[in-house]
């Protein structure tokens, strides 16, 4: 006999794939971020969207949330997965040439943040006790959101992710004390508070050190043993076992969960599983991170916004100048330059996910009356809905290096035939060696100022410049320039400076990278003399090795191979019927060899 199905079983996930498969599907085609979109679901579907309606239609019901506390578990989850991604993604090695940034900057910022916005609570409260607790709430801010936007925009690694995360990282690290004094402020005789601090900060060490112990034994036995089964259903149980596992440890020790996800990650980063174990978590991470996303909006209450617009948008406006000026201050102190701290600051300035457990707890002590806890957490909730935008924001904001005039192109280069270089990264320098082997003088430009210095110290003619530009390309001497080789791995570049140097100059050969065929055929359209497609020469490389290597005779492998790339060049040439599309990869190679032979030389 089958077991009958509760369909209320089913709600709240169903809701949350819903969102994640299509309704957030549609506000990014709309231009809104993953992560605002998760929140503006989740303020819809809350109970202070749709959800309050669901009295007066019932069957809304049945496609909101009428519970914030339904989903919290899943959603702490999400969290705790996004911070072991970091993990993985950093070593301790890192970490420990960080600790200037984690304890001096991250340290200053909750302190000076708490005590600052404690005293504006003070004022407004004339209460010491809450206006504690609520300094110390929004001093913090949102690992979750700011990590997300940082790894969306692919900037979790540059100075304003390591930045931001060294401050995010000591918040984390802070929680035994700030729980701690909020815990002591909500007893009547705290006589002995100074030793139980004490036990309480060094049961926490004790924690992280034994996970780290335990783990630096027994994670990579665990991962060669489950390796081995090559099953992949027991390795990403294995990988979940972990994250759960040592963020218990650590939320037992009453630190938080992510902090001990965090330790796992970076346990798991110094072996030879960190990749795999990536490609295992991400899904997870991503969709569960929406969960928590989505909880966030619906702790979005618009009574107050509604009753009182003018002070919630001040307050809001107070809470991120205040932590604004704070952390563009510590910057500058550092040492980084000020562009730096205004975009670390916007990040870090609105509030963060514990701020929830900090006004929680407090609450439930009755260091803060209700009201205040639904307020306060009213304007986290909403300034941390406003971090994307703030990001956004702080995209705009250039940094601008310090350039060694060394590493700029002399105003007296000279007019020396020479091959043009468009960008020095890897494909650039591969370029640059093989002229090097044929004697053949070249200059090349990249925007990376670190890599320029780099290789203008080892004596590459190697110049800091935006070559998009036509200044700069007459003063490298395009006029009398043998060739111009594009390899930067941006198309709107390539494009530009490809349409640039053909209407300076109608018979320069001009050797472009191309994205693909379409983007082949693009710039022939604009002037390209040969544009290669990256994908493809890659993709017939790799298929002639491997046919090969599997026992193919190399004869019935090089037709084949040929036949593809004619076909592939047919298709370019089909999508730019004007362009004279030249034969590009080993065909025309062999091609210019056998010419060679004919002629006799």
């Amino acid at each position: 006999m089958e077991q009958s199905v509760d369909p209320a079983a089913f709600h709240e996930p169903l809701i949350i794939l819903v969102a994640a498969g299509v309704l957030v599907p549609l506000l990014q085609r709309a231009g809104i971020s993953s992560v605002l979109a998760f929140i503006l679901v989740g303020f819809g579907l809350g109970p202070f969207g749709l959800g309050a309606l669901a009295p007066a239609a019932p069957w809304l019901s049945l496609i909101t949330f009428t519970d914030t506390h339904t989903i919290g578990s899943v959603a702490q989850l999400g969290v705790v997965l996004l911070l072991f991604a970091i993990g993985l993604e950093l070593t301790f090695e890192r970490l420990i040439m960080m600790r200037r940034l984690v304890f001096g900057l991250g340290a200053l910022q909750v302190a000076l943040s708490g005590v600052i916005l404690g005293v504006i609570a003070e004022l407004i409260s004339h209460r010491l006790a809450a206006a504690v607790v609520i300094g110390l709430g929004l001093a913090m801010s949102s690992t979750a959101v700011v990590a997300q936007v940082l790894s969306e925009s692919r900037k979790l690694h540059a100075p304003v992710g390591r930045t931001s995360f060294a401050v995010l990282l000591f918040q984390d690290l802070s929680v035994v004390p700030v729980l701690f004094a909020i815990g002591i402020l909500g007893q009547e005789s705290p006589g002995v508070s100074a030793a139980r601090l004490g036990a309480v900060i060094g049961q926490a060490l004790l924690a992280i050190l034994g996970t780290i112990g335990v783990g630096r034994i027994l994670l990579r036995p665990l991962f060669r043993l489950v390796g081995q089964t090559n099953s992949p259903e027991l390795f990403m149980a294995a990988c979940l076992l972990v994250v759960i596992a040592t963020g218990l440890v650590t939320a037992i020790a009453g630190l938080s969960m992510s902090l001990g996800a965090l330790l796992a990650g970076l346990l798991l980063a110094e072996t030879e599983y960190s990749r795999q174990v990536e490609v295992v978590i991400d899904p997870f991470k991503g969709l569960l991170l929406g969960v928590f996303l989505v909880s966030v909006g619906m702790s979005l209450n618009p009574h107050d916004l509604v009753s009182y617009p003018a002070a919630v948008l001040a307050a809001a406006v107070a809470l991120i100048g205040v932590k604004l000026a704070i952390v563009v201050g510590l910057v500058r102190l550092f040492g980084s330059p000020f562009n730096l701290g205004l975009r670390a600051g916007l990040l870090l300035a609105p509030g963060g996910e514990f701020s929830f457990v900090v006004l929680s707890t407090a609450a439930a002590l009755r260091l803060i009356s209700e009201p205040e806890r639904e307020w306060t957490v009213m304007l986290v909730a909403l300034t941390m809905a406003s971090i994307p935008l703030l990001h956004r924001l702080g995209a705009h904001i250039e940094d601008k290096p310090v350039i060694d005039p060394d590493l700029l192109v002399p105003a007296s280069f000279g007019i020396t035939p020479r091959v043009i270089v468009a960008g020095f990264g890897r494909v650039g320098q591969i370029v640059a060696a093989m002229l090097e082997v044929h004697d053949i003088a070249y200059v090349a430009v990249d925007r990376d100022v670190d890599n320029v210095s780099v290789h203008h110290r080892a004596g590459k003619p190697v110049y800091y410049g935006d070559i998009t530009r036509i200044e700069l390309l007459r003063l490298l001497g395009l006029e009398t320039a043998r060739a111009l080789a594009v390899t930067l791995d941006n198309d709107r570049d390539v494009d530009a400076l490809v349409r640039t140097a053909r209407q300076e100059r109608e018979d320069l050969l001009i050797i472009s990278r191309a994205r693909d065929a379409r983007h082949a055929a693009h710039l022939y359209r604009i002037g390209a003399s040969v544009a290669v497609p990256e994908t493809i020469e890659a993709s017939l490389q790799l298929c002639e090795a491997l046919l090969v290597d599997i026992g193919i005779p190399m004869g019935p492998v090089i037709a084949s191979i040929h036949e593809k790339r004619a076909e592939l060049q047919a298709l370019v040439k089909a999508m730019a019927p004007q362009a004279q599309v030249r034969q590009f990869g080993r065909r025309r190679l062999r091609e210019a060899v056998r010419a060679e032979e004919r002629s006799g030389v």
